[in-house]
Order: C-alpha cells, then sequence, then structure tokens
C-alpha cells in the first residue's frame, strides 16, 4: 500500500475552523484546550484525568458484559482487564449504520487502536474504545449503504426495519427481511470472508446496533477494540447525575453555550449546532419515540416542556428531575452532552473524530468546564481515500491524480476534452492565441507613441478579446466532450470511485466493500500506514 498526503487545505469544502485547528493557529486555540499533535501532551494529559474508581469497577463489568455477548476476542477480554486495573481509554463512536457503516468508521476505530498503542508505547497504559450511538434516533441516516456494483455505479441497499416513528435504533430489530439484503450484498461482495461475517452478525431479531457490534467484534478482534452500546440501562444509570445537572443547571448551560457561539462566530468560524433560548441538552422517551425536552416559553424560570410546541407537556423543574432520578434510562443526551457522559462514563485520555466532530467539540468545550472541570481533547482522525488498481489506471492513462478528481465530475470532464481535442484544432488554437498577443502587442506599443490615453482602451480590447478566445476553446472542447463516450465513462468511474457525491469517498463508500474485496489484511496495512501526527488527508494505492 503506497501512501500519499494531500493537506485538508487542498480537499473541497473543507471548514476553516477544521484547517484552522489542524495547524492550531492563534485564533482556534481558545476553542481546544490541546493541539491536534497527541504525543506533544498526553503524558500530562493522563495525569489529570480524575476517574472514580468504584464507577470504574461498575463500566468495567458492563462493558465485559456486553462485549462478551458479541463474541469479544482473547485481545478485547485482556483490554478490559486493563481498563479495569487503571488503564485510561482513547475513545472514539459513530452511528450503527447497515453493514459497519461508511469506511470512515473504520478509520475512526483505528484510529483510537494507534492513539492507544502510542500512549501505552510512552508510558501511559490505555486501551481504545468505540462508543456505539444506539440511542440515536435518526433511522434514515444509518440504515443503508452504498456499494460499488460491477459497473463501478454505486448500488444502495437498504434495511426495511422500523419501530414506532423516532425510536431510538437500539429498539429496532431486523427481522426476515434482512436476508433479502444480504443476498444483495453477496451479490456485490462476492463469496468472502467479510460477507460470511455479515450473515453471521445481521440476523432476525438483532437491532442494528448489536449486529454492528458483533461486526465489529470480529473485524477489530486482533486489535481488542473495546465496544460500548451507549443504550445500556446500566450506564444510564450511572450518567444519572449528568442528566440531572444538565436540568437543573439548563440555564447556566445555555448562557455558557450562547456565548460560545457568539466568540465563534466572531472569530470568523462556524457553529455546529444552533443553540437558542429554550435548549435543553436532553431528550427523553415520549411514547417510545426519542423526544427533546426544552425551556418553556413564557413558563417561568423553573419551567420545561417535552415534545413539540402543539402538544408538548409542561413539567417543572422539580418533577423533570425526580423522573431522572428515578427513571434515567427514560433519557439520553443531545450531541452535545454526549462527549460529557462519555468522559463521565469513563477514564478518557483524548477523543478522535473527523471535521463534524471537531466543530461539536468546540461547542460543548463550555458544557464540559461547567459540569466536568476538564476538557477532554480531541485528535484528528485518520482520513484516507482508498484508490483500487483499476483507478489507478485509469488516473494514469489520462495523466490525472485524485485532486483533479476533487474537482467534480463537470470539471474534470472539461479538463479530459481540453486535453483530447483533435490535434490540428488545438495547434490552431495555439497559433491564433500566440498571433493575437503578438499583433496586439503591436498595437498596444504604437497607440502608447500616438496617445497614452488609448493604452487602457487597447488593454480592455486585448481583455475582450482574450476572453472571446478562450470561450470559444471551452465551447470546442465542451463539444469534443460530448462526443467522447469513452472520456465520460472513464469521469463517471472515478468519480464514482473516487469523489461519490461530490464527497470524499470515506463518506459514502461502505468500508466492508473494501474488506471483502481486499480481505481483512487492509484493516492491517491501514493499521501501519496510519501516523498519529500526520493528519493530511492520505491518498492510498491498493
Amino acid at each position: 500500500m503506497k501512501a500519499h498526503c494531500l493537506p485538508f487545505t487542498q480537499i473541497p469544502h473543507t471548514t476553516r475552523l477544521f484547517t484552522d485547528f489542524l495547524a492550531y493557529s492563534p485564533q482556534v486555540r481558545p476553542f481546544y484546550p490541546r493541539s491536534p499533535h497527541f504525543r506533544d501532551w498526553l503524558v500530562e494529559e493522563a495525569s489529570a484525568i480524575n476517574y472514580d474508581e468504584t464507577r470504574r469497577e461498575v463500566v468495567s463489568a458492563i462493558l465485559e458484559r456486553q462485549n462478551k455477548s458479541w463474541g469479544a476476542s482473547p485481545q478485547t477480554l485482556a483490554n478490559l482487564d486493563r481498563l479495569r486495573k487503571g488503564a485510561a481509554a482513547v475513545i472514539t463512536g459513530q452511528q450503527v449504520g447497515l453493514f459497519g457503516g461508511p469506511t470512515f468508521a473504520l478509520y475512526k476505530a483505528m484510529t483510537a487502536v494507534k492513539l492507544a498503542e502510542e500512549a501505552t508505547a510512552a508510558g501511559q497504559d490505555c486501551v481504545p474504545v468505540f462508543w456505539l450511538a444506539t440511542y440515536d434516533h435518526d433511522l434514515a441516516e444509518i440504515n443503508h449503504i452504498s456499494i460499488p456494483g460491477s459497473e463501478g455505479s454505486l448500488q444502495v441497499l437498504e434495511a426495511s426495519c422500523h419501530d414506532v416513528p423516532g425510536a431510538p435504533v437500539s429498539n429496532v430489530r431486523l427481522g426476515e427481511e434482512i436476508h433479502a439484503v444480504l443476498e444483495q450484498a453477496a451479490g456485490l461482495l462476492g463469496d468472502s470472508e467479510a460477507m460470511q461475517v455479515l450473515r453471521e452478525s445481521y440476523r432476525p431479531g438483532e437491532s442494528l446496533g448489536t449486529a454492528f457490534a458483533r461486526l465489529y467484534a470480529r473485524l477489530f478482534a486482533e486489535w481488542g477494540v473495546i465496544l460500548l452500546d451507549a443504550s445500556d440501562a446500566e450506564l444510564h444509570r450511572i450518567a444519572e447525575p449528568v442528566y440531572r445537572a444538565a436540568v437543573e443547571r439548563a440555564g447556566e448551560l445555555k448562557d455558557a453555550l450562547l456565548a460560545r457561539g457568539e466568540a465563534l462566530e466572531a472569530a470568523g468560524y462556524h457553529q455546529q449546532v444552533r443553540v437558542t433560548e429554550s435548549s435543553v441538552l436532553v431528550f427523553t422517551l415520549q411514547d417510545g419515540a426519542r423526544t427533546p425536552v426544552h425551556r418553556a416559553a413564557n413558563g417561568g424560570a423553573a419551567e420545561f416542556a417535552i415534545g413539540s410546541e402543539a402538544g408538548a407537556e409542561k413539567i417543572s423543574q422539580a418533577d423533570l428531575v425526580s423522573r431522572i432520578r428515578s427513571h434515567p434510562e427514560q433519557f439520553s443526551p443531545n450531541v452535545l452532552l454526549r462527549p460529557v457522559v462519555q468522559d463521565y462514563l469513563l477514564p478518557t485520555l483524548a477523543y478522535t473524530g473527523g471535521a463534524a466532530e471537531a466543530a461539536y467539540f468546540a461547542q460543548t468545550g463550555a458544557v464540559y468546564e461547567l459540569l466536568l472541570r476538564r476538557v477532554t481533547p480531541q485528535v484528528p482522525r485518520f482520513s484516507a481515500t482508498l484508490v483500487e488498481p483499476k483507478m489507478q489506471r485509469l488516473l494514469e492513462r489520462h495523466a490525472l491524480t485524485v485532486r483533479d478528481v476533487f474537482s467534480g465530475p463537470e470539471a474534470l470532464r472539461q479538463q479530459l476534452a481540453e486535453r483530447n481535442l483533435p490535434h490540428e484544432l488545438q495547434a490552431a488554437f495555439d497559433v491564433a492565441n500566440k498571433s493575437l498577443e503578438a499583433s496586439l502587442a503591436t498595437i498596444r506599443e504604437k497607440l502608447a507613441k500616438l496617445d497614452r490615453t488609448l493604452v487602457d482602451a487597447a488593454q480592455t480590447a486585448t481583455s475582450k478579446m482574450q476572453y472571446q478566445m478562450e470561450r470559444l476553446y471551452t465551447q470546442a472542447a465542451r463539444a469534443e466532450s460530448q462526443k467522447g463516450e469513452l472520456v465520460g465513462r472513464h469521469v463517471e468511474t472515478l468519480s464514482q470511485a473516487l469523489y461519490p457525491n461530490k464527497g470524499l469517498q470515506e463518506r459514502s463508500l461502505g468500508g466492508i466493500y473494501f474488506v471483502a474485496r481486499y480481505g481483512p489484511d487492509v484493516l492491517r496495512q491501514i493499521h501501519d500506514v496510519i501516523q498519529p501526527d500526520c493528519h493530511d488527508h492520505q491518498i492510498l494505492e491498493l
């Protein structure tokens, strides 16, 4: 596997907040407690972890129960023992997408592995933990996966499982219909070891969360990744003080988040999550659906509302706190409170995630400061585009780079069309451009001697004529492009494989495709190529 670096400043649609975080520029430092360079601060940060030993024992027991139920490897059980005995954790997490989700979910897990290995090598015993976001309720985001078909176009496979609208995905069970989806996957992935693991993981009766956990327990067995099902009722009981604080201190948290949002915007950055005067950081279950809690409009400082404006249930702070104490399993954090819950439950040395999570962390630091008094540092996850041999040949044939493909299919098609203009026509344009420039230069020189006030007019006329020549050239290239069916197919193939839906490959293609096609060894190769302090996007040639 060959690796080439591509800085995120050259990746389309990368936010300035993320590129400034990677550079750790002065204006971004108020929003992140540490630089993205893990080895610079891991030893000092480990000494700042304040984790209750009783909680460590209880959480370790829950994780052992969970992981054993998913077929945990000896390496995972050994890591659980290390956690119980005092190891810190590097955490990552993701929604439990069908068949393992997008490729970047694999990168997240492997980044956590590498960071934990680096910390341990530096003398700070550390284990990797993958947080399964099973109380998430956006089923439409996770019930499908995209896998390349035989012709290169992406095929979307979707599971039709469902529960009540808005139910946590931990409640969504797979039925017999999953067999048909598995057969579709087999038609695309072939008779592979990965396909066998999918069949063993995604079975009727499993939830999307437990099926995902069974799959990842197998994929990351040799590295001992510890999986955590966030919907576990026992974990909710342990997190009860955080849920309660989110309600009891709702006003303070809202003010702190509004101030943080204003500071981000004043620095020229964006807010990933919009916070309002009514924002509260918890959800609760109502008729099986995950329902947001709000501060009630015109209801007084101590009143809250559960549900939509029309049919919202009004409730006092005291009653809401009482519900949390009695039934914490009925509550869950929103995206800004989730990291705080995570780091209350675990002795977290660092969290690793992508650009969107970095933006969340820029905001949620305000919540950490109020509730935990320590802001967990974030380290950027590994990011890559995998280039298969067929794509390498197409790139070489057309003298292209992956960065050219990132310009989008329209621009790529135009670029190839210009290169493929008939030689005689290309030569004629070259001669015309040189002749035009020479003639106009002579005219400008003569006009300067005649009347210098005409020089500007001559330059304007020159620009207009050059523009018209360029426009004509573009039209000729477009006409050639429309004739070039083969070139068009190559553009489509490259775009679908390397820049699908005008976004990074890792966000669209299911990671299981690469494991099925190249075997489990592809994960070992990715593991070996990750350099935790290299935060560029990687182009990996398979």
